[in-house]
């Protein structure tokens, strides 16, 4: 069952012909801003990749990836969850080079994801990936470019209010950083999202750090898939949300595995088995970059800067009847 909830206060600010061409130009003005701050170039990307390459992401090991055989090929194909991995086998056939990187306009089906307010079966990001040197794996390096990719946000942000006077979202260019032990010491009776909510509440733009490793608590602050993320040099961006009054994420990134810190994650998820996988082979024998990279939610950032209350209103998919009716009787317009 969806867990939509529609504030009481809670007016579109466009109309519909406005809200298409506010989509427009925010994924415009920000897509430019971010390969301008990243040193990013477009390639085209995979809407499904075949099974066995290990190329899909795994996300928390549970979502169930939406597969198909492809009799003209003997095998079957996976549509992806994420471009977490391919984007760094990309980086080393198209020839990219240190300091350089791609963006890819990624769509994904995840049919197993929670529907509510934010949440749809349908996933579209920014997945982008560039190639770093070994000394830039470091915390400091990594907070550099979520710095960035902040400063992208706020200059679009500007952008679309400038366009629209009916909005007036405001983010904090200012990053508070924070690590996800550093959160479960300090509200040690609240659980994960009770931590964000506490601490975005009052630190409006936030990395927390550390996603995917068990705290000292034994769990983990969120899941993540232990083959493309290094655990220790990764994170979230996550902003106040003031129409729904919940902490919102736009992005999860990181510094991405070397060899050492692979074999670690792998055996500490119990998933040895992967490292026979093509892309974990190539991982393993030093044939990939050494990257970062990210994914940046398209809806998510629209929702936001748009100021409305469910993420249908930003994109087209597929709702539960209650989520339909309570939307249709609170003058909600799902696309």
């Amino acid at each position: 069952m969806a867990k939509t909830f529609i504030p009481e206060s809670y007016t579109p600010r466009l109309g519909s012909y406005d809200t298409q061409r506010a989509i427009e130009l925010i994924k415009i003005v920000f897509r430019d801003a971010l390969c301008e701050a990243l040193s990013l170039k477009r390639v085209s990307a995979p809407l499904f990749v075949p099974r066995d390459s290990g190329l899909n992401d795994n996300l928390n090991g549970v979502e169930r990836p939406v597969s198909f055989d492809v009799p003209a090929v003997g095998e079957d194909a996976e549509v992806v969850h994420s471009l977490a991995k391919w984007k760094r086998l990309a980086l080393k056939r198209y020839g990219f080079f240190e300091g350089r990187g791609l963006y890819t306009d990624m769509n994904a089906i995840r049919r197993d994801e929670e529907l509510d307010n934010i949440h749809s079966v349908y996933v579209d990001q920014w997945d982008w990936e560039k190639i770093i040197r070994r000394e830039d794996r470091n915390l400091g390096f990594l907070y550099e470019n979520v710095r960035a990719i902040v400063g992208a946000i706020c200059s679009a942000n500007d952008a679309v209010r400038a366009a629209f006077p009916a909005l007036d979202c405001e983010i904090d260019r200012e990053v508070s950083f924070v690590t996800a032990q550093e959160l479960e010491d300090a509200y040690p009776d609240l659980d994960p999202k009770g931590r964000e909510t506490a601490y975005v509440r009052e630190h409006r733009t936030t990395f927390i750090t550390g996603i995917g490793g068990a705290l000292r608590s034994g769990k983990p602050h969120d899941g993540r898939a232990p083959d493309y993320d290094d655990w220790e040099l990764n994170g979230d961006i996550i902003v106040w949300n003031d129409v729904l009054g919940i902490p919102f994420e736009l992005s999860s990134m990181g510094i991405r595995v070397d060899a050492d810190s692979l074999r670690r994650q792998l055996a500490a998820a119990g998933c040895e088995k992967r490292a026979e996988l093509p892309f974990h082979k190539m991982l393993l024998a030093g044939e990939l970059p050494l990257t970062m990279g990210g994914g940046i939610g398209q809806s998510r950032l629209c929702m936001l800067m748009m100021q409305t209350a469910h993420i249908g209103e930003v994109q087209a998919s597929v709702w539960d009847k209650e989520t339909v009716g309570l939307c249709a009787a609170r003058g909600v317009k799902l696309l």
